[in-house]
């Protein structure tokens, strides 16, 4: 009898807990690769934590996985919705976990740098809204139409300091979820996330978070624009524009389609959306690893000077002497 193989089936109780390997951290530092090979290591399917590799057409920008990339490994939630669906933290966490139980028999991976879907499925977050006609967001959206991102940003810096930290002020979306919580409750988004971070995953849980060094990740950046450029960048936001999907859906407003929308109206050069795109990549994965940091409760794993296969076979160790696979 294999006694450690089925003692890490318990953990408090809970019978039969199964395994849930997370691969997450900034943009550029490796995750797809360091997960397929992982997943070759250890029999795995891939689920995709990325809030904007799940659209159509969106492949270049968003840095999606080839197929060749993939290297016959099966990926989840890339590629599965046109650009004018909604897609949030809460779709993500219902999909994932039917995925997840269509994956087991193998092990599920999930891989991608958006922190928040991370932890709502990994701590599985309730999402039951306290108001549920809607009228506050739409108050809000409605405020932050009128009166600006810098109004509704220090808003929240007034009553969540902590959330507004790590929260980009343009990004209306979150900034508004928060406002919206912290009226429907009277308690701050930061306490709400912080309160989730201490529950007890359902899984049996391998949370790895991938960094290296600023500058280098800084220059993966700075290389990965350029050569997405060259790949066609430009004619993949123009044919996306051309198919009548417009600047103001959420999809466009992604890191690396919303820049291109000054140029196409004759405000800007080329050369100016690569540097604002580079440029605000490198402050993304900043807040990122920020957030990381504070929220994500994992394993930090150094990949500056390793292969990604490196780091999978570093990973695998770790789990193995853990009893999680």
């Amino acid at each position: 009898m294999n006694l450690r193989k089925n003692l890490k089936e318990y953990s408090k109780g809970d019978i039969m807990k199964k395994p849930l390997i997370v691969i997450a951290g900034p943009t550029a530092c490796r995750k797809t690769d360091t997960s397929v090979e992982l997943a070759k290591l250890i029999n795995g399917e891939i689920i995709s934590a990325d809030s904007m590799q799940v659209y159509k057409y969106m492949d270049i920008g968003t840095a999606k996985a080839t197929k060749e990339e993939m290297q016959g490994i099966k990926h989840y939630l890339v590629d599965e919705i046109f650009p004018d669906a909604e897609y949030n933290a809460m779709i993500f966490q219902k999909k994932a976990k039917e995925y997840i139980e269509e994956i087991y028999g193998k092990v599920p991976i999930v891989a991608g740098g958006t922190g928040f879907y991370i932890n709502a499925l990994a701590f599985d977050n309730d999402f039951e809204e306290n108001d549920d006609d809607g009228s506050i967001r739409e108050m809000l959206e409605k405020e932050a139409e009128e009166k600006g991102a810098d109004f509704m940003y220090e808003k929240l810096e007034k009553v969540d300091p902590e959330y507004a930290q790590i929260v980009h002020k343009n990004n209306l979306k979150r900034v508004i979820r928060a406002l919206e919580y912290n009226i429907q409750t009277g308690n701050k988004f930061s306490a709400h996330n912080a309160e989730g971070k201490q529950k007890e995953s359902p899984y049996n849980l391998g949370m790895y978070v991938l960094n290296m060094d600023r500058e280098k990740l800084y220059e993966r950046i700075n290389l990965r624009v350029d050569k997405m450029f060259e790949a066609g960048l430009v004619e993949e936001v123009a044919g996306i524009l051309d198919m009548g999907y417009t600047p103001e859906l959420v999809s466009m407003q992604g890191l690396g389609y919303k820049e291109f929308i000054p140029f196409f109206e004759g405000k800007c050069s080329l050369e100016e959306v690569s540097e604002e795109i580079k440029q605000k990549t490198r402050h993304f994965a900043k807040r990122q690893l920020t957030w990381f940091r504070r929220q994500l409760d994992g394993t930090w794993v150094d990949v500056t000077n390793i292969t990604a296969k490196e780091a999978a076979e570093i990973i695998k160790k770790d789990l193995t002497e853990k009893g999680i696979i």
